[in-house]
C-alpha cells in the first residue's frame, strides 16, 4: 500500500521533486520535514538528477509521487512519462493545501485566492495590506513572496493572500478556498498550455469549492462564466468588480468613491463607501491620474478581503498604506523642455498585450511614445495596438521578437513612426532605445509627452528578468535627462 493511501500522511512516501527553483526547493524542505524520501530531478543543478537519467534508470517506476514546479508544462519529459503511469502530479500549491497546520484560531489560516492574466501581483499585494490594517496577521504568499508551502506550515499565520498563476492551478486538485478571484484572462502563455480555452481552463480551477465568494471582473464575460460553470461549496456568492456604477451583488466606483453592494447588509438600497481614489494616489501616473485597471485590482482585492469577514474602513487604511513596488507605472525621471515636460516611466511588469493596452490607456490620446518588445511567446498584437494607436506618437521596438510588433503597426498604425533597435547593433539596448525615443518625442506640448516602457513581451531575451529591464531603462533615463531633467526615484 502507498503511503499517500492517506494524503496527509508521507512518512516513507518516495517524492520526485521536479525543479529546484525557489517553490521547488521549499517543497523538498516540507517533504523532508514530513518523512518522506525525496528525490530532487532538474536539469540544471548539480543538488539534483538530470531528468534523462532519471528516467533512463526507471526511477519513477518506484515513485509515488511528482510535485511539479510551475515552471514545467505538462508535455515536459518526466511529467508526461508520470502521467502514462498513472502517477499523482502535484503542484507545490496542491502540496501546501495537503500539509496545512493549524492556526492560531486551531484550524488552517483560511485561503483567499486570486488569478489572471494582469494585476496579480498588485492585488495580493493590497489584499494583505487590507488584511494587515484589519488587525489579521496576513501574507502574501504562491507565486509571489514566501513559497506556498512554508506558509501553509507557519502556525502563526490568520490568513493566506494567495497569487496563483496558470501554471500552478494546473497540477492543483483539491484546493478549497474561502473566497476566490479571476482578475481577468487574456492571451498568455499559448506555448505552455497549448490554446485559450485550455489556458482559461486552468485559471477557473481557482473557483472549484469556493466556500463563501467567487468574485469576477464585470467588464471581462468569461470570469462570470467560470463561476457559473464552478462546483462551489453550497451557499457561496457570485460577487462582481466593477469600475463602473455597481449594480446589486457587486462592487465598485461612485464618482470617486469606492463602495461595496455585493457583501454590505443593506445593499439592496444602500452602498457601503470602502474607499477614495485619493487613497489608491500612490498608483497615479505623471499626470495624477489612478489607472483604471489599478482600480480594478484594487476592487478585486476589497472584494476578497470583505468575503472574509473585515470591516469596510480596513480597506481604506490598507489601500492608504499599501507601497505599489517597483517596474508597474513607476514615473523614474522627469525634464522639462522648451517644448513642454516629457515624462519617463517604468511599467516593465507589462509583459504581455493584455498588460500593455491597459498601461497605455492611462495616458492621453497621442501622447506617447512606446518602448515595446521582447520575447513574444507567440503572442499576436493587432488588437493592442488597433485598440491603442490613439495613444502613440511614436515607437521604438526592442528585442527578438519584434515582428509580430511591427505588423501589427503596420496594419493599424501605419502612420505612426517606428524606430528599431537591432540586437547586435549595439552594446546597451535602452541607452540606444532612450535616445530614439527622445528623439520621436518631438514637439512635447503644454499637456506634455510620456516615453513609457510596457514591452507587451517578457524580457528574457535579453534581460535577466523584468525587474532588470526595468532598471535598464530607468538608468538610461536618469543619464539621458541629466542636469537639465528631474530624476525621481517613484511616482509622481
Amino acid at each position: 500500500m502507498s503511503p499517500l493511501d492517506s494524503p496527509l500522511d508521507l512518512e516513507g512516501a518516495r517524492v520526485v521533486v521536479a525543479g529546484l527553483g525557489v517553490s521547488g526547493r521549499a517543497a523538498a524542505e516540507v517533504l523532508a520535514s514530513r518523512g518522506a524520501r525525496v528525490v530532487p530531478v532538474d536539469d540544471a543543478s548539480d543538488d539534483a538528477v538530470a531528468t534523462d537519467e532519471y528516467l533512463a534508470g526507471g526511477g519513477l517506476d518506484r515513485a509515488d509521487l511528482v510535485v511539479t514546479s510551475p515552471g514545467l508544462a505538462p508535455h515536459h519529459p518526466l511529467l508526461a512519462a508520470a502521467a502514462a503511469r498513472g502517477l499523482p502530479v502535484w503542484s507545490e500549491v496542491e502540496l501546501a493545501w495537503r500539509v496545512r497546520v493549524p492556526g492560531p484560531s486551531g484550524v488552517p489560516a483560511p485561503w483567499l485566492a486570486l488569478t489572471g492574466t494582469n494585476g496579480k501581483t498588485t492585488t495580493v499585494g493590497m489584499l494583505e495590506s487590507i488584511l494587515s490594517a484589519a488587525g489579521r496577521t496576513a501574507l502574501a504568499v504562491g507565486n509571489v513572496g514566501t513559497p506556498i508551502t512554508h506558509a501553509a506550515t507557519d502556525a502563526s499565520l490568520d490568513v493566506l493572500a494567495v497569487e496563483l498563476s496558470s501554471f500552478q492551478l494546473h497540477f492543483t486538485h483539491s484546493m478549497s478556498a474561502q473566497a476566490a478571484a479571476v482578475l481577468n484572462v487574456a492571451p498568455d502563455h499559448l506555448d505552455w498550455h497549448g490554446s485559450l480555452e485550455a489556458y482559461a481552463a486552468d485559471k477557473a480551477r481557482v473557483y472549484e469549492r469556493a466556500q463563501l465568494a467567487c468574485v469576477y471582473n464585470v467588464a471581462d464575460p468569461r470570469t462570470e462564466q467560470m463561476v457559473r460553470d464552478a462546483d462551489v461549496v453550497d451557499g457561496a456568492v457570485a460577487v462582481g468588480f466593477t469600475t463602473a456604477t455597481p449594480s446589486v451583488g457587486q462592487i465598485g466606483l461612485v464618482e470617486d468613491v469606492l463602495v461595496d453592494r455585493g457583501f454590505a447588509r443593506l445593499r439592496h438600497t444602500h452602498a457601503t463607501e470602502l474607499a477614495t481614489l485619493d487613497d489608491l494616489r500612490a498608483h497615479a501616473g505623471p499626470d495624477g491620474t489612478v489607472p483604471r485597471h489599478v482600480v480594478a485590482d484594487a476592487l478585486a482585492a476589497a472584494a476578497l478581503a470583505l468575503a472574509h469577514g473585515v470591516e469596510p474602513v480596513a480597506v481604506r487604511d490598507g489601500l492608504r498604506a499599501f507601497d505599489p513596488g517597483r517596474h508597474r507605472i513607476e514615473t523614474v525621471a522627469h525634464e522639462s523642455t522648451p517644448d513642454g515636460p516629457v515624462s519617463y516611466v517604468d511599467d516593465s511588469k507589462a509583459t504581455n498585450a493584455h498588460a500593455a493596452a491597459a498601461s497605455l490607456g492611462a495616458f492621453a490620446p497621442g501622447s506617447v511614445v512606446w518602448i515595446a518588445g521582447g520575447l513574444a511567446k507567440g503572442a499576436r498584437f493587432d488588437e493592442l495596438v488597433r485598440t491603442r494607436r490613439d495613444r502613440l506618437r511614436g515607437v521604438v521596438l526592442i528585442g527578438v521578437d519584434r515582428e509580430p510588433l511591427r505588423d501589427a503597426l503596420a496594419r493599424h498604425a501605419p502612420d505612426v513612426p517606428v524606430v528599431e533597435i537591432v540586437p547586435g547593433e549595439t552594446g546597451d539596448v535602452m541607452t540606444s532605445a532612450v535616445a530614439a525615443a527622445r528623439s520621436l518625442v518631438r514637439t512635447a506640448g503644454a499637456s506634455g509627452a510620456t516615453v513609457l516602457l510596457a514591452p507587451a513581451c517578457a524580457s528574457m531575451d535579453q534581460f535577466a528578468s523584468y525587474a532588470a529591464r526595468g532598471d535598464a531603462f530607468a538608468a538610461a533615463a536618469r543619464a539621458a535627462v541629466g542636469e537639465g531633467g528631474e530624476r525621481t526615484g517613484g511616482r509622481a
